[in-house]
């Protein structure tokens, strides 16, 4: 009886043994999950056969042939383009939506100030100002060609504008005299002496330099970011990384465990080894970011451009109405400087000054801000850009921990010995890798060629850090001539000659314009300085919108 009971004990453990061989043996769950992930195969075993014709899977029983090892080659290539251009997708979006949002602001913040500006002065001077009109709209175009590039040095045009001011400003004030062209050059030597705008010039060149150089500057990094999350975020992978592709995503599969998820840490050295060369760009991406949110800071301070803008109507008038005021004393200087002009035999028009000046330039309200495209003003627009810059810094070293991150991989200690680690379901020891190209020297998943580092990577690395040097110059107020958003130059450019920190104008407009008295003495009549305020403050207008640009 003993025997009987042993014997039926025995063949009871053979069977059972023999029933789990066989299942283990069944690839319905492997034809199952093939069907579920799209592909149509000819030939799927019912049963695991042997696998010496693998070359990327364990060449042990298997589930998989040759047909579906290539394909699952080919699609793990797929998976993981898609894979890194969904993970990188918010980054790519940020860039190009701000920046299409930044470029629109700036651009119709300046097309809104010279239309503006070109209705108030139809409206207020009429004929003298359309007659001048064309030195506005020069202004205007040379503001908007710096915005978008151009090599345009906003020292030296700001300079020129005053100078030219002052030349249409004496010979309007100075009608009855011969005023030549030579004559006017020698007035333009004695500017800094005479000081005929007071100190208004200094200090909107100072305002509008360091706020036109942040604003085109911050236009253009967020260009070159944009441009750079596009190239790097498509990623070209070598065969070694599509072997460890393979093997990670679809060789549980061959084995009749499609559902087994890899370690995590075996993710990591995969993703690391394939995306090595993305990481090398991550020390100038941190860089760049920084230098954006130094910039990003000025510009909702005392480089905001807006704030400049929009009373810069009002101090260029202040400015005229100055030089009126003095008008005596500065011609004065000026006969004294370059001799008496000849007469030019021609009398002066003898209409009262209201007769043109009949409106004063109304105060700037800091409420009052311009609208645009945006739907926003620039402070907003910078507070919402910091918190997408901020969020976007180690972006490219984290990837590898993104793309294993959620359910793409085992969820660390508490299923470490129930995950795909390259061979079989159990735990995975090799550690983790470094990142970078070089901390991939003994990456047990991925062979990788640490001599040849990626030229499109290598190109972007240079492309970040010749923007974060015009970005850290265009903080302390300097410009770097910019060719395009891809020039590589440092040719100087214009520039406020700020240090560090360039201290900030707090002087408040008048609340009201100068009023230009009729019955002024000196060497201008009464009746020649009716026809200077209109053309002053076409002037005047000539200037804001140089400013403006």
């Amino acid at each position: 009886m003993v025997r009987l009971d042993s014997v039926i004990c025995t063949l009871s453990v053979l069977c059972v043994a023999a029933g789990a061989e066989l299942r283990a043996r069944n690839c319905s769950a492997a034809r199952d999950a093939s069907a579920g992930r799209g592909f149509s195969f000819a030939h799927v075993p019912l049963q695991e056969i042997p696998g010496e014709h693998l070359r990327v899977c364990p060449q042990g029983n298997t589930c998989c042939t040759a047909e579906m090892e290539h394909a699952f080659g080919q699609q793990s290539k797929q998976d993981f383009l898609n894979l890194v251009d969904e993970i990188s997708h918010d980054l790519r979006s940020t860039f190009v939506s701000r920046h299409q949002r930044f470029d629109e602001f700036f651009r119709e913040l300046l097309e809104n100030t010279e239309r503006s500006l070109n209705e108030m002065f139809v409206r207020t001077y009429g004929k003298p100002y359309m007659q001048n009109s064309e030195v506005f709209e020069n202004l205007f175009a040379e503001l908007k060609r710096y915005y978008t590039g151009g090599n345009v040095n906003l020292e030296e045009m700001l300079n020129d504008f005053w100078t030219r001011l002052l030349e249409r400003m004496f010979t309007l004030l100075n009608s009855q005299y011969v005023i030549t062209e030579d004559y006017l050059e020698c007035i333009s030597k004695y500017m800094d002496q005479l000081k005929p705008f007071g100190d208004v010039p200094k200090k909107l060149k100072a305002q509008v330099t360091r706020a036109f150089i942040a604003a085109r500057t911050f236009v253009q990094g967020l260009s070159v970011g944009r441009e750079v999350a596009q190239r790097v975020s498509k990623v070209n992978s070598t065969p070694s990384c599509m072997r460890a592709l393979t093997k990670l995503l679809y060789c549980p599969l061959c084995q009749a465990m499609p559902a087994l998820k890899p370690c995590r840490n075996y993710c990591l050295n995969v993703m690391k080894g394939c995306l090595a060369n993305q990481a090398d760009l991550d020390l100038e991406w941190n860089q760049y970011i920084d230098a954006m949110l130094l910039v990003a800071q000025r510009l909702e301070g005392p480089f905001n451009i807006e704030s400049v803008m929009d009373p810069i109507d009002v101090k260029i008038s202040e400015a005229i109405m100055n030089m009126q005021d003095n008008s005596g004393e500065v011609s004065y200087r000026v006969f004294q400087g370059c001799g008496q002009p000849k007469p030019s035999g021609m009398r002066r028009s003898t209409r009262g000054v209201p007769d043109v000046f009949n409106a004063r330039f109304r105060p700037y309200s800091p409420e009052e801000r311009p609208t645009t495209a945006a739907g926003t003003s620039l402070d907003r627009l910078v507070v919402d850009i910091k918190e997408k810059l901020k969020g976007s810094r180690k972006f490219w070293s984290r990837l590898p921990e993104d793309l294993c991150a959620g359910e793409r991989s085992s969820l660390g200690n508490l299923t470490e010995e129930e995950c795909w680690n390259g061979h079989t379901r159990g735990r995975y020891f090799p550690e983790v890798q470094r990142d970078g190209l070089t901390g991939q020297v003994n990456n047990p998943e991925v062979s990788v060629d640490i001599t040849r580092p990626d030229t499109v990577i290598r190109q972007q690395i240079m492309a970040l850090r010749v923007m974060t040097n015009k970005l850290r110059n265009a903080y302390n107020g300097n410009d770097i001539y910019f060719q395009d958003s891809s020039d590589e130059g440092s040719g100087s450019g214009s520039g406020s000659g700020c240090t560090d920190v360039c201290p900030t104008e707090t002087d408040s407009p008048s609340s009201e314009a100068p009023v230009v008295e009729a019955g002024r003495s000196g060497p201008v009549e009464d009746s020649a300085r009716l026809l200077v305020p209109s053309l002053t403050l076409l002037l005047s207008a000539l200037a804001l919108q140089r400013h403006l640009r």
